[in-house]
């Protein structure tokens, strides 16, 4: 199990887009200010695709420093996984994807520049199926395919009476905090607050179409949309304060009734529950909701009442509960059972890991992903479950060989330099110790940091003159990083 906490590090990176779309709005000039762009093709005069997904990259390596992004690599792997599905059945696909999730239990999805797409662990928890799950990623998918995001900043920016810095700011952070969010967008928007409005509603009724018809070509029920729809409104209802998603997806009846008509012109699909769904809906409820006490008793009220959308599914979430409180033994009982019957579930795997680690049984969790590891090399799950389970077996060599062969096909794996840098603080390697922590700093965003971590470890590492040509030349790619920001 991996727990890394966010550090509250990163930079002003809605400043620095609001004075380069602020310039890019005075270079585009304030022609047609009232023609909104048509559907599909616009954005590209206040962004361009290449400068898109450069702030995008920015935002996301913020995000992971400022918000509980969720980094377990099997909770990763599923969701990126079920997201790719629907993407590879998407018309305008511009650059890969990510999807990551956030632990929140509010209600909440957002999707921003560069394909970037944040699910609130929420969701999953709330969702019955994963077609319901499937229906709000679809529609995030949909707001980046279809460029809405840089929509609205052009028609924004065509509004005399917005500042582009007001704009941007509140949009942003009306995409993960809409509370504080929506107030900030509130106050910028002035006399064209309506405008606004209703532009945003024309977003979602286009990404309420193009996600319903994405989801039906990805083989998944296409109810799944306006069920979850139905469950939102009826749950909060008479809520005196909507979930998050509300706020940023405003769900009025006719979205709901248009939402089930538009469902209606493809086939319905009686899909048997998924698996990995009911597991990692399981996962969250286990390790990042409620205590382990309340959890057991959950997840064997479920079992006993058979009221569970798969068995195996209440019996994992026991099992990581049973984890959870220290009764290692009973864990080990159930997922050695539960693994009998599918011995390469990722979900299996990563637990069983866990478990052999508490009880020491060292041995036992390296044999296991030794072997599966040459099943399924380069794996997320295996590879860093396996790096980890070296570490804690004191294998210090031999962990830090399968982080660094990992790293090569995964450059930018945040688990796996967290990891590597543990592994050569225990080898007192001081030098390779500051280079992989420069890489985890560089992956919140910290440039800075990162850099004086490469100054710290130049002072390690006399005598090697290649290692320390490599952190002269990282140093001066870093800078770069930081400064091409500042020029975007």
């Amino acid at each position: 199990m991996f727990n890394i906490k966010p550090l509250l590090i990163g930079f002003a990176i809605t400043t620095l887009m609001a004075s380069t779309f602020a310039l890019d709005a005075k270079a585009n000039g304030q022609n047609n200010k009232n023609k909104l762009p048509e559907i599909g093709i616009s954005g590209f005069s206040v962004l361009s695709l290449d400068k898109e997904g450069q702030i995008g990259t920015a935002m996301m390596r913020q995000l992971r420093a400022s918000q509980p992004v969720i980094q377990d690599p099997v909770l990763i792997e599923y969701i990126n996984h079920l997201g790719n599905q629907l993407v590879k059945n998407a018309n305008d696909v511009n650059y890969p994807f990510e999807f990551f999730l956030i632990n929140n239990d509010e209600l909440n999805a957002f999707a921003f520049f560069g394909g970037h797409v944040g699910i609130h662990s929420g969701l999953l928890t709330t969702a019955d199926n994963e077609s319901e799950l499937a229906s709000v990623i679809a529609h995030e998918i949909s707001h980046v395919t279809q460029r809405h995001l840089a929509r609205r900043l052009e028609s924004q920016s065509n509004s005399q009476s917005l500042t582009m810095a007001g704009m941007i700011s509140g949009i942003l952070l009306a995409l993960v905090n809409p509370t504080v969010g929506m107030a900030a967008l509130s106050a910028s928007m002035a006399a064209s607050q309506q405008a606004s409005i209703n532009y945003t509603r024309s977003n979602e009724k286009e990404a309420d179409r193009v996600g319903i018809a994405l989801l039906a070509n990805s083989n998944f029920d296409p109810q799944g949309a306006p069920s979850f729809f139905a469950k939102m409104s009826e749950k909060y209802r008479y809520a005196s304060k909507p979930p998050a998603m509300l706020l940023t997806h405003p769900l009025p009846e006719s979205r709901i009734a248009d939402a089930r008509q538009r469902a209606h012109n493809y086939p319905i699909r009686r899909l048997a529950p998924s698996l990995n769904f009911e597991l990692a809906k399981s996962r969250i409820q286990a390790r990042y909701q409620g205590n382990s006490k309340d959890n057991i008793a959950y997840f064997d009220r479920q079992l006993r009442t058979q009221s569970y959308g798969l068995e195996a599914g209440a019996k994992y979430g026991l099992a990581l509960s049973y984890f959870e409180n220290k009764n290692n033994d009973q864990a080990k009982a159930i997922l050695e059972s539960l693994r009998q019957e599918d011995k390469n579930n990722l979900f299996y795997i990563d637990a069983l890991t866990d478990v052999y680690l508490s009880l020491k049984e060292y041995d036992k969790a390296i044999a296991m992903l030794s072997e599966l590891s040459l099943l399924m090399p380069n794996n997320q799950v295996i590879s860093l479950n396996h790096g980890n389970a070296l570490l804690t077996a004191g294998r210090y060599e031999q962990a830090a060989r399968v982080l660094q062969d990992f790293l090569i096909v995964s450059p930018e794996n945040f688990i796996a330099y967290d990891i590597l840098t543990k592994v050569y603080r225990k080898q007192e390697k001081k030098g390779l110790m500051h280079i992989t922590n420069a890489e985890v700093m560089a992956l919140l965003g910290a440039y800075k940091k990162a850099v004086d971590e490469l100054q710290t470890s130049y002072e390690f590492i006399e005598g090697q003159p290649l290692l320390q040509k490599r952190v002269k030349a990282r140093i001066l790619q870093f800078q770069e990083q930081e400064n091409k920001l500042k020029r975007l």
